[in-house]
């Protein structure tokens, strides 16, 4: 962490920051040709744009800050190989983001001033593959595109990292996972931002609630959490209030102008947006505040001026334990005993070691269904056959469990690598079975530590 890192922290206990606006409508607004991004091969990949119209990008940026925003996103929400990959640009994914954080930092430098730093934060966006809702693409394969985008970012000068509109909490998992790899790498750590979309629905795509998700990624030491685009402010103030109540971290806050008409244009104007956001923070839930699709530079001139009339929030977690899938398990007194089932497992059952040998994983994974419906709030899942190759069927067996319960999952293994490819493929916080120092300390230290990043909960057995 650096000096700008501890200011940027301070200063989200002092007063409300304004992030800037949307990068995306505004550069759809610039009525940009195939010319504009380099050649009709191009044409729609905004990020190219930071290396063949670099003017457009500063002068966004520089518009905002005008405005007074005191974050400003690179233009880079979809500079991961995954998206930029279908344009052919795969090769250029470290320059695209290294010359698009150097873009925003130029930027900044014109208008900070010692009182009034301005902040450079790099937009990590989903990618166009979802590991829960799409498929086409592994958990390592998410996390090689992220650590791939953050080298560039640090190269080019980011202050935060911005990981935005995320649908799939396996696909944060695995971000989070090579952000960390490359923040290994280079030595340097920045603090990390993360912002889920949740859909009219109530849930992300992939169908985990804000609270869930809270509860998947409250292990790790993130700036602020908080929800992005999907909707304007209306829809995210239900789920806005249970961040405020929950969240350990700071929490942020950037709806979209509106819901989109049906020619796909934003329409909500500056002051009736600034009306419905006023709420989140006279009510003291937000830390940072900005706009998303269809914000301009007016729509951020009017949030720095409601920022300054409030204080922003004060953490004030709720401490209980709590456990997820898709759905979140609060281990409450009034809810005791937690019922878990039982019979995904090779030991406890015979019909259910018969269907994974026989290979039919879908009638073995409703066992489960059927002990979900019948009271368990807990599937314990043992693949640990001594007569067949436990790491493969644990992550067969999972990839169709997974889409079938939303319940947590009790991981019961005493193989690190089972246990840690177990855990990648678990959208919420599960609970790791059968920890003792029976063998000794050897096996511990290679689960610890799956246990720390991963942010599991733990059954302990007393055997030593």
């Amino acid at each position: 962490m650096t000096a700008r890192t501890d200011r940027l922290r301070a200063l989200l206990a002092e007063r409300i920051l304004v992030l800037d606006g949307a990068t995306g409508t505004y550069l759809q607004g610039r009525d940009l040709g195939p010319g504009d991004f380099g050649g009709e091969a191009y044409e729609g990949c905004n990020e190219h744009l930071v290396l063949t119209r670099p003017d457009v990008v500063r002068e966004m940026h520089e518009g905002y800050l005008a405005a007074g925003a005191d974050i400003v996103e690179t233009n880079t929400f979809g500079g991961t190989r995954i998206p930029l990959a279908e344009y052919g640009l795969a090769h250029k994914v470290r320059q695209i983001n290294a010359t698009a954080a150097r873009l925003a930092r130029e930027a900044c430098a014109k208008f900070e001033t010692p009182e009034r730093p301005r902040f450079v934060a790099g937009s990590m966006g989903p990618g166009t593959k979802t590991i829960s809702v799409t498929g086409g693409i592994t958990f390592d394969e998410v996390a090689a595109a992220f650590a791939e985008q953050t080298v560039g970012l640090v190269e080019g000068g980011a202050d935060i990292l911005f990981l935005e509109t995320q649908q799939d909490t396996l696909n944060v998992k695995a971000a989070l996972l090579g952000i960390d790899r490359a923040f290994a790498e280079a030595g340097r750590v920045l603090p990390v931002v993360l912002s889920v979309s949740i859909e009219t629905m109530g849930t992300m795509l992939a169908g985990q609630s804000i609270e869930a998700v809270y509860v998947s990624v409250a292990h790790r030491d993130l700036l602020a959490i908080g929800m992005n685009c999907a909707t304007g402010p209306d829809f995210m103030t239900d789920h806005l209030r249970t961040l405020a109540q929950l969240s350990r971290f700071p929490v942020s806050c950037f709806p979209n102008a509106g819901l989109p008409d049906e020619e796909g244009r934003y329409n909500e104007t500056p002051e009736l947006f600034v009306r419905k956001v006023e709420r989140f923070l006279a009510e003291g839930w937000v830390n940072i505040i900005g706009g998303c699709c269809g914000t301009t530079a007016e729509h951020v001139r009017a949030l720095v001026e409601l920022a300054g009339r409030y204080r922003p929030r004060a953490a004030a977690p709720v401490r209980r334990t709590v456990v997820s899938g898709i759905e979140v398990l609060p281990i409450e007194d009034d809810r005791r005993p937690v019922i878990v089932g039982e019979r995904t497992n090779v030991i406890g059952s015979r019909k259910f070691k018969e269907l994974v040998i026989g290979g039919d994983l879908d009638q073995a994974a409703e066992i489960g269904r059927r002990q979900v419906r019948g009271g368990a709030q807990v599937l314990d899942v043992c693949l640990a056959n001594p007569d067949r190759e436990e790491l493969a069927d644990m992550t067969a067996f999972l990839d169709v469990l997974t889409r079938k319960v939303k319940v947590p999952l009790m991981l019961d293994s005493t193989d690190h690598r089972v246990l840690e490819q177990a855990l990648e493929r678990c959208q919420g916080k599960a609970i790791v079975n059968s920890i003792n120092l029976e063998d000794g300390e050897e096996r511990f230290e290679k689960v610890g530590p799956l246990i720390h990043r991963y942010g599991a909960a733990v059954v302990v057995g007393c055997i030593d």
